[in-house]
């Protein structure tokens, strides 16, 4: 049995994407090129790695048994060369970041901008996604860094507090809760709700309305802010959203905080082990937190 360590990124490819195609395109390589990978290595283990259906495909048994092994390896390798680079001219390398919502609006962009300029040879593959995806991710090494709200479960992680958030309520200027300073979370739960498609978010607000005995009501949930903000505004509905995400929407609303404790989040910068981090990623993190 030969795989090499192409074979293995596209192997992990494929299985994250749930897609020979979408597999084949984030690697940047040719449809009949990845089949002709996986089927190579198919029947060198012999036995079938995926299981193929019309939504795309899944791994097998078998296939689940290279996925735990690939990530290790293809880590393991990432770390050697990490470690490598640090004897060489200039630090070269790249860092995978996951952030959520809140984090991507207001507080990463200075951080990222202030590190990119100070290391030039130093590049950030940055994805915005749910708290709650995002805990996956970095459990199995998919990711090096991710910034996540504290209503989501941290899990095996390890985190680090880096800012405060406050989750408000928008609406338009024409709504009766319009002129206040705050608002109670119970005086809202009768309104129409315009969601935000984040999981961790969502979950979260859900048990506090069950809490009171009630629930809330979705009138419709969209992942696009300013899609959320124009619904807000033609009356639609109200949002419940984090105030540095609030004030960069580009619409005429009135913006009025919770005025719960629990409506103040805490954003943690979160790793799998941050002394496990390749160096380049330790750079990112220490500036995070300094």
């Amino acid at each position: 049995m030969r795989f090499d360590l192409t074979d293995i990124r596209v192997f992990l490819s494929v299985v994250e994407c749930g897609s020979l195609t979408q597999g084949a395109r984030a690697m940047h390589l040719a449809l009949a090129s990845v089949s002709e990978r996986i089927a190579g290595m198919e029947a060198a283990l012999g036995a079938p790695l995926l299981e193929r259906n019309r939504r795309g495909v899944r791994a097998t048994a078998a296939g689940e048994a290279l996925v735990r092994h690939g990530r290790s390896i293809v880590d393991q390798v990432e770390q050697m060369r990490g470690e490598l680079r640090t004897y060489a001219t200039g630090l070269k390398g790249r860092i995978r970041l996951l952030s959520n919502t809140a984090a991507m609006a207001a507080f990463l962009p200075p951080q990222l901008c202030q590190f990119l300029a100070a290391h030039p040879d130093l590049s950030i593959d940055l994805e915005e996604r749910p708290s709650l995806d995002s805990v996956q991710a970095l459990v199995e090494r998919r990711a090096d860094l991710g910034i996540l709200s504290d209503v989501t479960d941290f899990g095996p992680l390890q985190t680090h507090l880096i800012a405060s958030d406050q989750l408000v309520v928008i609406t338009s200027r024409s709504h009766r809760i319009a002129g206040q300073t705050q608002v109670a979370f119970a005086d809202i739960l009768g309104e129409p709700i315009v969601g935000m498609a984040d999981t961790a978010l969502t979950i979260h607000l859900a048990e506090r309305a069950a809490r009171l005995g009630r629930q809330l009501d979705y009138r419709i949930q969209l992942r696009n802010p300013e899609h959320i903000a124009m619904q807000v505004e033609a009356g639609v509905g109200v949002s419940i959203l984090s105030d540095v995400l609030a004030r960069t929407l580009r619409r005429d609303l009135a913006i009025v905080p919770l005025s719960e404790a629990w409506a103040t989040r805490q954003l943690y910068l979160c790793a799998r082990d941050f002394a496990a981090l390749t160096p380049h990623a330790q750079l990112l993190a220490r500036q995070m937190l300094d």
